[in-house]
């Protein structure tokens, strides 16, 4: 029957009746739950029941080996977390970055990581850094290029918090992974490649002097230089920031001068895209008239006229390798290597080619 609009069942009113349910249910998975402890330790229900409720008439011994077991089922039905990584790439999200930034984000998809990401040059100035170890609800961090002084990784690192620097801008810290790219040993690659076309009237358009990569680089182009007994001088030298338009703005200074270089070498494809428009200004014809070459191999080196010549930066190998590191780090493990560098790879396309009319400098080959 009804009354005051309630189910009536068997004399209780519905609520009652569920309530009741709903108490005799968990009274069931009591039961079980005491049954399960009892098996696991080896002592009657009524020891645990006697030990849950705080009786004093149980061993210290057996009190524990309860308490144990009760803490280890506690911690198999707690909710697993996802654990976060922030990644923190405080630039342009272009051809290059975006490359390290797509591969960190499939890895740590792969390894059910979720990925916090903070990107775009409103970040270079922030204590993003100095603020990570406060947030609980994040576990680890990749640091793609970052602009902070050394001091500040070394803090950070210090503090026991899990990180992997990718591209480090400075000098690889002690006890800091770090994942980067074989800058030297690539520079020095397609330099070689330009004096064994001829050229020896080689200028070089660097990148940052603070920069880690700029240092590495410029110093492989003149190590490959002074093998071939060719002194880079001032004037064939400019540092800028690597950007078309600086690149544009140094190759017009470089261009204008008697006598002219046969060829330049860039620090980057953006900087060697510059380049490649300050030449077509003044009519010179690339390679006819001037030898470029650039550096790292990012889609817009294929899309230029003619194609670039350039060292391929194995982004995307950097982005994967440094999720590995992380991984190994989050799980109590010593990372495989500290400071892991990968192989660049030179790659000769239509922008490099003889020298033609030049008379080579003294010193030369």
């Amino acid at each position: 029957m009804k009354h005051r609009g309630v189910a009536i069942v068997n004399g209780l009113d519905e609520f009652r009746y569920s309530d009741l349910v709903e108490r005799k249910i968990e009274n069931v998975k009591q039961r079980a739950s005491l049954r399960d402890i009892a098996a696991e330790t080896g002592v009657s229900i009524a020891t645990v029941s006697r030990v849950l409720n705080d009786h004093v008439n149980v061993a210290q011994r057996t009190r524990d080996l309860v308490l144990q077991a009760v803490e280890r089922r506690k911690q198999d039905v707690t909710p697993h977390r996802t654990r976060t990584v922030y990644v923190r790439c405080p630039y342009v999200l272009t051809d290059y970055f975006g490359l390290i930034v797509s591969s960190i984000a499939d890895a740590l998809k792969l390894h059910g990581l979720r990925m916090l990401l903070d990107a775009g040059e409103s970040g270079q100035g922030s204590d993003a850094l100095r603020r990570l170890t406060a947030q609980a609800d994040v576990d680890a961090a990749i640091l793609i290029l970052p602009p902070e002084e050394g001091e500040e990784l070394v803090a950070l690192s210090q503090a026991g918090y899990p990180f992997v620097v990718v591209d480090p801008r400075v000098l690889p810290l002690p006890d800091i992974a770090s994942v980067s790219a074989a800058h030297f040993s690539g520079a020095r690659a397609v330099a070689d490649h330009l004096i064994g076309l001829g050229h020896r009237d080689i200028a070089v358009i660097a990148g940052p002097e603070e920069w880690l990569a700029g240092d590495a680089r410029l110093a492989g182009h003149r190590a490959s230089l002074a093998k071939a007994g060719v002194l880079l001088t001032p004037d064939r030298l400019r540092h800028v920031e690597p950007t078309t338009a600086h690149g544009k703005h140094a190759a017009a200074e470089l261009l204008s001068l008697e006598p002219r270089p046969t060829a330049i070498v860039c620090f980057n494809d953006k900087v060697a895209v510059g380049t490649l428009q300050a030449a077509r200004e003044r009519g010179l014809r690339v390679p006819e008239d001037l030898s470029v070459a650039g550096f790292d191999d990012i889609d817009l080196a294929e899309a230029t006229d003619p194609r670039l010549t350039t060292v391929r930066q194995p982004l995307q190998e950097m982005g994967s390798i440094a999720v590995t590191q992380l991984m190994r780090m989050l799980d109590g493990h010593e990372p495989e290597a500290l400071h892991i560098e990968l192989a660049t790879t030179l790659v000769v396309r239509d922008s490099t080619a003889g020298v033609r009319g030049h008379q080579p400098l003294s010193g030369s080959w």
